[in-house]
């Protein structure tokens, strides 16, 4: 056998590392009204390592030495054939549109068969009946080819229980969704003349649609949504991005919804469906694409494709996943894509939601009400929940300003965030939690918003650091922190602040008094100097405790 051939070819395979899509569906449950309450008193919670990603295996190339054909088709099955995998099935990425053409017309004389084409990109689907006939075709052109990977698929799991992270109570957003995000829930005209992309499973007519804002494409799944419990997914996705009714109401009620389906009947999707959807999605002219997907491995034919929707300005946003990783799921964990986080009704990063220092920011995830099939109203949980919510502001963003690119409103999206957990960006939240309401106001001078954002208590330190953020459109000068930790009252002076600044407050904990009473509760109320009219007084206020740690 040629070796140098063997060689070129164990480069290629290194190269194609498979593809993993793993769907992070939430869980649903009967809606119920459930007011938001005041943000609590937080510690900073435990990371399980990312070991969920499929290992790497061995470098082929010191294998492929030496290697007969016997072994080299064993070392390429073992690529291609997985139990998590279109059966049978390659991805090929060509180096060149002539290269690309050429295999197009010689492919069935090759013994495969070509199952979707992506033309821009250089990038087939086949079908093979043999490992065998797939090897000739690349030990015969080998220099044709970037990228050879496996199609994978998975369906989607449940949101976990708790693991390593610290035991919290997790509250449901409830009927407190738009105040918790300052959105302005009787708007018409948000999002109006902007597309969003919704690439998931189908969605469902439901009474949130209005008449004439969805449309549908076909990639090759079809377009409807099934009757399995995981097609509501579309659904409950594409209203909190943009529905209009109560019950299943979006954040951008006024945009079209461009439903791509890329599951298949079973529920099932793989990577090459999805950037096919993300090239549809921006040859129809979306602004915005949402994916409530992800996995924990990628190629690079879905890089390319999220390398030309970004170019073009279209924003991707995706979720960051419900594995309590910390690392994200792909494509949220491609730098070019807005990823998203969960954090509950009183803005704590839920249990389940990914971390990493990629996250680009949060959004509510847990108890979230929205539509699903058979115009059913459920209550969602998962960053699958918390993207679209995202997507919608970006969307609403463009409507105001239909000049801007969807990556541009998504920029100002970031930096209109709330600030959490410690100051500035962090791996939990991200740059912060969405507020839509700083955001849809922020060329308004005379928009004042002062809040408390968080308190974080470190027991090696003896520290509670408490955050406060101007998150208004002014400098903020002489505001004042009221606290009282236990029967310890304190005021503290804060400012001057810009505009979206934020400062941490420390304050030192009476070990004695925290380890004899075994928990000191925390009040703190933040005073705005005199005149100043804070649009959102209840973010000024926390409340919770401090738990003695556990004895060694």
């Amino acid at each position: 056998m040629n070796r140098r051939n063997l060689a070129q070819l164990s480069i290629l395979l290194l190269l194609g590392m498979a593809a993993l899509l793993v769907w992070r569906y939430g869980p649903v449950r009967t809606a119920a009204p459930v007011t938001a309450p005041q943000a609590v008193a937080k510690s900073v919670a435990p990371r399980r390592p990312a070991t969920a990603a499929r290992p790497t295996a061995a470098p082929l190339s010191s294998l492929f030495d030496q290697a007969t054909r016997q072994e080299a088709l064993a070392l390429l099955e073992q690529r291609l054939v997985r139990a998590n995998a279109r059966q049978n099935e390659a991805v090929m990425l060509f180096r060149s549109e002539t290269a690309y053409r050429q295999f197009l017309a010689r492919a069935a004389a090759a013994g495969l068969t070509v199952l979707g084409q992506l033309d821009g990109l250089n990038a087939v689907r086949v079908r093979y009946d043999s490992t065998d006939a797939l090897l000739s075709e690349l030990l015969d052109h080998t220099t044709d080819y970037t990228e050879v990977s496996a199609n994978y698929t998975l369906r989607a799991p449940p949101v976990p229980a708790t693991d390593n992270r610290a035991a919290i109570t997790e509250v449901p957003i409830g009927n407190g969704l738009f105040d918790f995000l300052g959105a302005d829930v009787n708007s018409t005209t948000l999002g109006r003349g902007v597309t969003v992309a919704v690439l998931d499973t189908g969605v469902a007519a439901d009474p949130t649609f209005v008449a004439g804002q969805l449309r549908t494409i076909d990639v090759g799944m079809g377009t409807a949504p099934g009757t399995g419990p995981e097609d509501g997914h579309g659904t409950a996705v594409a209203a909190l991005a943009a529905g209009t009714a109560d019950g299943a109401q979006g954040i951008a009620s006024a945009a079209g919804i461009l439903s791509i389906r890329v599951t298949d009947a079973s529920g099932l999707a793989d990577i090459f469906t999805l950037s096919q959807g993300i090239i549809a999605a921006m040859d129809a002219g979306a602004n915005v694409i949402n994916i409530s997907l992800g996995g924990y491995d990628t190629n690079s034919v879905l890089s390319s494709a999220i390398g030309r929707a970004t170019t073009a300005g279209i924003a991707i946003v995706a979720s960051a996943g419900n594995d309590q990783l910390s690392g994200l799921t792909w494509p949220a964990a491609d730098p070019r894509v807005i990823s998203v986080g969960a954090v509950d009704g009183t803005g704590q990063q839920v249990t389940f939601s990914n971390s990493g220092p990629q996250l680009s920011l949060s959004a509510p995830g847990y108890g979230v009400p929205t539509a699903w099939l058979d115009s059913q109203r459920i209550l969602m949980d998962g960053t699958s929940a918390s993207a679209p919510l995202v997507a919608g502001t970006i969307a609403a963003v463009i409507s105001q300003n239909p000049t801007l690119s969807g990556t541009a409103a998504a920029a100002i999206v970031q930096q209109h965030a709330s600030d959490a957990g410690e100051a500035g960006s962090d791996p939990n939240y991200g740059t912060g939690i969405l507020n839509v309401g700083w955001t849809m106001n922020r060329n308004n001078s005379a928009y004042a918003d002062t809040a408390v954002a968080s308190t974080l208590y470190d027991p090696a330190t003896s520290i509670t650091n408490v955050l406060v953020q101007n998150r208004g459109n002014q400098i903020v000068d002489g505001m004042q922190l009221q606290v009282t930790v236990g029967s310890d009252p304190r005021t503290i002076g804060v400012g001057p602040l810009q505009p979206g600044a934020s400062v941490s407050v420390p304050l030192t904990i009476d070990q004695a008094a925290l380890q004899a009473a075994g928990q000191l509760n925390l009040d703190i109320q933040l005073a705005n100097p005199a005149g100043l009219a804070d649009q959102v007084p209840l973010n000024n206020r926390a409340r919770g405790a401090i738990t003695a740690p556990a004895a060694k």
